[in-house]
């Protein structure tokens, strides 16, 4: 956990649960079930990005593949939240250009 690139993606996904979170509160006071669903898909992206980072071979090729599978996830559960106007646009917005940056970092790992 100690090399640069490791800690920089680790602090990317961080951030990004970081930025998320005041969304996932507000979302969850509208709808309990996509806020809990957001939480655990953005805890999931670190953790699983996390646990590719200590892994070697096909399980770390794995578990990138489940870090990115849960960034899809949170992206499309901001997205829908827009869409049910539970949050605007612009509150998103940040937050999911974040997503797309780290998105493309996590498949570089995986074409490794």
């Amino acid at each position: 956990m100690h090399s640069p690139l490791r800690q920089q993606l680790l602090d990317s996904a961080l951030s990004i649960i970081s930025q998320a979170r005041p969304l996932v509160v507000t979302i969850a006071r509208r709808d309990r079930e996509l806020g809990s669903q957001l939480r655990r898909a953005l805890s999931s992206i670190a953790l699983n990005l996390a646990e590719g980072l200590g892994s070697a071979g096909g399980n770390a090729r794995l578990r990138f593949e489940s870090a990115r599978g849960s960034l899809y996830e949170a992206h499309t559960g901001l997205r829908l939240a827009v869409a049910w106007e539970y949050v605007s646009p612009a509150d998103c917005a940040p937050i999911l250009i974040a997503m797309d940056h780290l998105v493309r970092r996590i498949y570089g790992l995986i074409r490794r």
